[in-house]
């Protein structure tokens, strides 16, 4: 359930058109519901915190994902899934035949609210090899209503490529910044812009870079202020993070 669905319900009761039982049965039998024997749905996510509930498609067959994402949509206007191969997509499409597949970053989404994208968050990625983490961050961020600019293979080893964006992801509101190697990157930006930092490491490396582990220590030991940091590879929680801040600069916290 969204705002929406509530104010109608509400005024329903105000108009004498719905009981205050009434009410209260629906409020309490939309807060969850079962997809199959082995989910609950979380309907009242978006009416706590904004927006539905996110499916994480990793570990799920295409058949489960697709009845998630059928309940969630009966209750909501957006959909989002993170991690998806193209036959999780298929079975999505087969219940949402809107459905989009966005196959670098790995999701599938539903739009139908229409709304019209605010403020701007800046996605920065240092390799072409982060470009993946780097476009779930910004699909993320779009399907949350937020509009995003991105600056992708501007690394360290090359600083102009950077230098040459500053003043215009000076303009973002927030900034993700996605790197794997050393994670230099997310340092360097903070230096230079005013906006929150929010940094991914990613993956990508050599063997000393461990997975990831070292670009992350990099971005937890930054000398930079205003940085902090999410898991290894963690576009989603990245985007989702910087879109939360895009919505609270633009006086839309909560709606």
């Amino acid at each position: 359930m969204d705002k929406m669905r509530l104010k109608t319900l509400l005024e329903g009761v105000a108009a004498g058109r719905v009981t205050p039982d009434e009410a209260a049965a629906a409020l309490s039998s939309l807060a969850f519901v079962a997809a199959g024997e082995w989910a609950q749905v979380d309907r009242h996510r978006e009416l706590r915190c904004g927006f539905p509930e996110v499916i994480f498609c990793q570990g799920k067959s295409p058949e489960q994902v697709a009845a998630i994402a059928r309940r969630i949509l009966e209750a909501s206007d957006r959909l989002l899934a993170t991690r998806a191969t193209p036959e999780t997509y298929e079975a999505v499409r087969a219940v949402a035949a809107d459905a989009v597949y966005h196959d670098t970053a790995r999701t599938i989404t539903v739009n139908r609210s229409g709304a019209v994208s605010t403020g701007l968050v800046g996605v920065i990625c240092a390799g072409t090899s982060d470009i993946p983490v780097a476009e779930e961050a910004r699909v993320t961020c779009e399907i949350l209503g937020s509009a995003v600019q991105t600056f992708y293979d501007v690394g360290v080893a090359g600083l102009h490529r950077l230098l040459a964006h500053v003043e215009q992801f000076r303009k973002a509101r927030a900034l993700v910044v996605v790197a794997g190697m050393e994670g230099a990157l997310a340092s360097v930006v903070a230096g230079v812009a005013a906006a929150p930092i929010i940094a991914v490491p990613t993956s990508v490396g050599y063997g000393a870079n461990f997975g990831g582990l070292g670009a992350l220590l990099t971005m937890l030991n930054s000398c930079a202020a205003g940085v902090a940091v999410v898991n290894i590879d963690n576009g989603f929680g990245a985007g989702y993070i910087a879109a939360l801040i895009n919505k609270s600069a633009c006086g839309e916290a909560g709606r």
